[in-house]
């Protein structure tokens, strides 16, 4: 194999025996490589052959700029999951979670807890993955030495479940973006205004509706009912409140699920602070 590109020490771009372009992977593999150099196959751990350009053009984007030290780590947790399931992930998993635990690293340096509401349901369903999550912040502790909140042991987890190879959840994902989206569009017809999305407050509504989307897709009600917060909501923020109820009418009719109180309490108090911070 023939190094075309060299993304940091542990990836590079290479042309195969077939001429094809392939992402190589492993511990070292590209240190102190060059364009035309090339490789130690046997320290070879994992190879993609990249279907398109923009295969390279996403792996490059996520791994060009990510310390070694993290690159590593995720490397070492794919490589357990897929020992402990006996499961052979593709590429899109190496870009998907790469990118979620640097920036949950970047969350934690900046004390930004981001909670999972999904944490009791993939205990639940997904007991393998999500040990397999555990495990991960552990390593994460040790070889970074930073401790993340333990809800993203869950957020692991599901990256795990959706990258599985019989992609059983595709369907579901897309189901999700759309819902994720139509949402959005409700705050912002209801408001008049365009949404500043470089905000902390975006962020954390951003996230709060895509698990508020699985629940809906996957049809997991949550929530006490709490009818005191229901009613102090209600009167304290009356207009984030009605768009609520147009998010709540909306996934009534078109996806058959009836929003708790709690939920309509988190998602009202969520869009009461988007609205502050715009």
């Amino acid at each position: 194999m023939q190094i075309k590109k060299v993304f940091n020490n542990n990836i590079a771009l290479v042309l195969n025996a077939q001429g094809k372009e392939s992402i190589i992977m492993g511990k070292g593999i590209a240190f102190q490589k060059r364009q035309g150099d090339r490789v130690d196959e046997s320290v070879i751990e994992k190879t993609f052959v990249l279907k398109n350009h923009d295969d390279v053009t996403t792996l490059s984007a996520v791994y060009h700029n990510l310390p070694s030290e993290q690159i590593d780590v995720v490397l070492a947790i794919i490589r357990h999951a897929e020992e402990s399931l006996h499961q052979t992930f593709q590429s899109n998993l190496y870009i998907t979670l790469a990118d979620h635990i640097h920036f949950a690293l970047e969350r934690t340096k900046q004390g930004i807890v981001v909670k999972n509401p999904l944490s009791w349901e993939v205990k639940k369903f997904y007991p393998a993955e999500y040990q397999i999550g555990k495990w991960a912040l552990n390593i994460i502790k040790e070889q970074l030495n930073l401790l993340l909140n333990e809800d993203e042991a869950a957020s692991i987890a599901l990256h795990l479940v959706n990258a599985e190879k019989d992609g059983h959840l595709l369907e579901k994902t897309v189901q999700i973006t759309k819902l994720v989206q139509n949402i959005i569009d409700i705050v912002r017809f209801h408001y008049g205004i365009e949404l500043n999305d470089s905000t902390i407050s975006y962020n954390r509504f951003l996230t709060h509706i895509q698990y508020f989307a699985q629940r809906v897709v996957t049809g997991v009600v949550q929530g006490t009912n709490d009818s005191f917060l229901f009613e102090q909501v209600q009167v304290n923020y009356p207009q984030a409140f009605a768009c609520t109820e147009k998010i709540k009418r909306y996934v009534a009719q078109k996806h058959h699920f009836g929003m708790g109180r709690d939920e309509q309490v988190y998602l009202t108090i969520h869009v009461q602070k988007l609205m502050n911070e715009h």
